[in-house]
């Protein structure tokens, strides 16, 4: 079976895609898929994140930086052979770049936080796999995950959110992204959640637990979609170094 392409896209910046995809790839990698995230965003968060790790990076993650309109679909053919997951870290605006990674994709993940402008960035995306649906008969499956979420408090903007997802019949993943120190600290410091100092964290636990729920949600759907086998991989070591 060929690598899967998973395109995780927001057409508005800040909405916690990198963030998304650090913890989709990383709970992929742990569960025993070979996982490689070509990185699209001109923000360079995920690259800059994995030239840091050093020793600490997670077994069978690699990171493809620089990846552009012209050279995407050479980057996927070649990572498509090594790997079994492709994930697309796209920029966070506009870009024709968006609807070509759409056309190499399997599944898309649209992250999007409790604001009107975050739904709207959301809405253009769903809105073009509507349409590739309809004129193209492409249709691909999609998700929306809720990121930066309070877990204590639920705001009118993030009842407008589901409301407009309600309305619109897209899925949303039932496990959002909360808001946790950990998730901002671990890309500004040479680590994963597992190589953290749960001393110089707080609530580092709760993190590790809600990336592992991410990670075995989007499984399940990938497996629910037929795009990877239905028995889950044994989880991995994060010392082991992925041989490129």
């Amino acid at each position: 079976m060929r690598a899967r392409v998973i395109a995780v896209v927001n057409q508005k910046g800040g909405a916690g895609k990198t963030t998304a995809v650090l913890l989709v790839a990383t709970e992929l990698a742990r569960m025993g898929l070979r996982v490689a995230v070509l990185d699209a965003d001109p923000q360079r968060w995920i690259s800059c994140w994995h030239q840091q790790l050093g020793k600490n990076c997670p077994d069978l993650l690699q990171v493809v930086p620089y990846v552009s309109a012209a050279n995407l679909e050479r980057e996927i053919r070649r990572c498509q052979p090594m790997v079994d997951i492709v994930l697309l870290d796209l920029p966070g605006a506009r870009s024709p770049l968006i609807a070509q990674a759409l056309g190499h994709s399997d599944y898309v993940l649209i992250p999007a936080q409790g604001s009107a402008m975050d739904a709207q960035g959301a809405a253009n995306v769903i809105d073009l796999l509507s349409y590739l649906e309809e004129k193209a008969s492409i249709r691909i499956p999609h998700s929306v995950v809720l990121t930066r979420i309070n877990p204590i408090i639920t705001t009118r903007a993030l009842q407008g959110v589901k409301a407009l997802l309600t309305e619109k019949k897209v899925h949303l993943l039932s496990t959002p992204i909360v808001e946790r120190a950990a998730f901002r600290d671990v890309f500004s410091c040479g680590e994963t959640l597992y190589t953290m100092d749960e001393r110089s964290v707080s609530n580092l636990g709760r993190a590790q637990e809600n990336a592992q729920m991410l990670g075995t949600e989007v499984f399940e759907r990938l497996v629910r979609y037929g795009l990877i086998a239905a028995a889950k991989p044994q989880a991995q070591q994060h010392t082991a170094r992925l041989v490129a």
